[in-house]
C-alpha cells in the first residue's frame, strides 16, 4: 500500500513559513489595489455615461431647435454641449475607465499567481532559496504594476478596504488575515 503525506503532516521550516507569510501580505496588497482600481474604473465609466448621454440628447434637441423659432435657446444649448464635450475630451473618462480596469485585471492576475505559489508551490520540496527567488519576482512584478499603472483615488482605496472587510472578497485568505 502506498503511503500518502498530507499537508498537515508536512514540516514547515521557519524560512518557508516567512516566505508564505510574505506571499500572503503581497496577495493582500494586490487584492486591495485591484479592488481600488475596479472602483475607480466604475467611477470613470459612470462619468462617461452621465456626461455623454445628456450631450447626445442635447445635441439632437439643439439641432431641432435651430430650425425652429427657438434660436436663442439653441444657442444656449450649443454652449452647454461645447462645455460637456470639452470636459469629456479633457478628462477622457472612457480611456481612464479602461486603464483602471486593465490595472485591476493585472493585479488580479498577479494575485492568482501568488495564491498558487503560497498554497501549492511552497508545499513542494523546492529549496527555500528557490521559493525566495520566486517570491522576489512576484514582488518585482507588483512594484512594476505600481510604477506603470495610474494610482487609484484615495477615496477608492478606502471604499475598497471597507468592501473587503465587509466580505466582498471573503476568499481573501482566511478570517484571521482580514485587516
Amino acid at each position: 500500500m502506498m503511503e500518502v503525506t498530507t499537508l498537515s503532516e508536512k514540516i514547515v521550516t521557519k524560512p518557508k513559513e516567512q516566505i508564505i507569510e510574505e506571499a500572503q501580505r503581497l496577495y493582500r496588497d494586490c487584492l486591495y489595489t485591484s479592488r481600488s482600481h475596479f472602483i475607480v474604473a466604475r467611477f470613470w465609466q459612470n462619468l462617461h455615461l452621465w456626461v455623454g448621454v445628456p450631450t447626445v440628447i442635447l445635441a439632437g434637441v439643439t439641432g431641432t431647435l435651430a430650425f425652429a423659432e427657438f434660436r436663442q435657446l439653441a444657442g444656449i444649448l450649443s454652449i452647454i454641449i461645447v462645455v460637456l464635450t470639452s470636459i469629456t475630451t479633457f478628462l477622457n473618462p472612457k480611456e481612464q475607465a479602461n486603464s483602471h480596469r486593465t490595472a485591476g485585471n493585472n493585479y488580479d492576475s498577479l494575485m492568482s499567481k501568488i495564491r498558487i505559489f503560497w498554497s501549492i508551490d511552497c508545499w513542494r520540496e523546492d529549496s527555500d532559496s528557490l521559493l525566495t527567488e520566486k517570491l522576489k519576482s512576484y514582488s518585482e512584478e507588483r512594484d512594476r504594476l505600481n510604477r506603470d499603472c495610474s494610482q487609484p483615488f484615495k477615496w477608492a482605496c478606502k471604499r475598497a478596504k471597507q468592501a473587503i472587510q465587509e466580505g466582498e472578497a471573503d476568499y481573501l485568505l482566511n478570517s484571521s488575515n482580514k485587516e
